[in-house]
């Protein structure tokens, strides 16, 4: 078998596979997804591995990732919590299933531990295998037209709405859509990792904010 082939074709597929089946399966552990993504990047790119995924040093900049980014991801969340959540529960007739939250309520060091958790696991980790490494091998393998693009998008924000199982079925559809948007920024935004990671991080930390003080999602 060409080693070409195998490195730049049959790898990322199989990673691509065991990432989609991982996450649908739901033996999907925080730290295994981004320890395969890294270790199948090591593998093609080599000291390029983190670039590859879109880990950009000249977009690490304080006013986009600071600025730019927290309002964007509170923009978002705002949106999701007033306008998305209240028209996909009514178009389904089923809230939100957020039951695995309540722990965190009025609990200010679970919160607190809570909070890094997402940042690691949600900002960092999803942003890597969804965006980083997903989209980005899709639009290797299937190139950067406009079907290819729509395909990637809805592709992998139904994988990643799937992911959310526990919130319902609602939750599921929701999820979707912010993993769509949040691919549609990425791609915006010319691949770069660091906003989306940011955007994400900040969007989870308002979600743990109404979680903290009770606020109903």
């Amino acid at each position: 078998m060409n080693k070409t082939f195998l490195i730049t074709k049959l790898i990322p597929i199989t990673v691509i596979i065991l990432c989609c089946i991982l996450y649908l399966s739901d033996y999907f552990q925080v730290i295994l997804g981004p320890l395969l993504i890294l270790t199948a990047s090591v593998i093609e790119y080599k000291r390029d591995c983190f670039k590859s995924l879109g880990f950009q040093r000249k977009r690490i900049r304080v006013k986009s990732l600071l600025i730019i980014a927290p309002i964007f991801g509170t923009v978002l969340f705002l949106s999701y919590f007033y306008l998305i959540v209240p028209s996909v529960t009514y178009l389904t007739g089923h809230p939100m299933d957020f039951s695995v939250f309540e722990p965190y309520t009025g609990n200010l060091p679970a919160t607190l531990t809570f909070f890094v958790f997402i940042w690691i696991s949600a900002a960092f980790g999803e942003e890597i295998v969804f965006r980083g490494y997903l989209m980005r091998q899709f639009t290797k393998l299937f190139g950067s037209g406009k079907i290819s693009l729509v395909i990637n998008i809805l592709l992998f924000g139904l994988v990643f709405g799937y992911s959310h199982a526990y919130q319902g079925i609602s939750g599921q559809i929701i999820t979707g859509i912010l993993g769509m948007i949040y691919a549609i920024i990425f791609h915006i935004r010319k691949d770069d990792l660091w906003f989306n990671i940011a955007a994400h991080g900040f969007f989870d930390t308002a979600a743990l904010v109404f979680i903290y003080y009770g606020v109903e999602l």
